[in-house]
């Protein structure tokens, strides 16, 4: 049976609404429906996908109970060096980051054709968005 995609991923964050918020404000995700778990927590939608769930990062009694003992978070992505999504409108995300004043690094991959533009959420998870040609601007590299 191969794999046939990523379905999601689960932050332990320092901060709930602050993580809520930097993924619904910077990357366009919206907050739905979750299952009644025992413990604090939100899901994050892309279109109907809930690719990113969040819950805080103290452990609870319920939350123990439910994803196991010792389940604490170390500083930043720890083993995992990032998570990558698809972008389109490069201009209007790289506009909305200088609004949000979030610094940024601008890679171009030009034998591949695309862009990629680097952030840090909250708990320090390097968050990768690739953009195709198309929607490839002439800005500057890092903010």
């Amino acid at each position: 049976m191969p794999l046939q995609s990523i379905e999601h991923f689960l932050i332990l964050a320092k901060d709930l609404e602050e993580t809520m918020a930097f993924y619904r404000d910077v990357l366009g995700l919206q907050v739905g429906e979750r299952p009644p778990f025992p413990f604090p927590g939100c899901w994050m939608y892309l279109e109907s996908i809930p690719c990113v769930h969040i819950a805080e990062a103290a452990a609870t009694e319920g939350q123990s109970a439910y994803l196991g003992e010792n389940r604490s978070q170390s500083n930043g992505t720890g083993p995992i060096d990032h998570i990558g999504f698809v972008g389109t409108d490069m201009h209007a995300f790289i506009e909305r980051l200088d609004t949000l004043r979030l610094p940024f690094t601008r890679r171009k991959v030009p034998e591949a054709g695309f862009e990629q533009i680097f952030i840090e959420d909250p708990n320090g998870i390097r968050i990768e968005v690739n953009f195709s040609a198309s929607d490839i601007l002439d800005t500057q590299q890092d903010r």
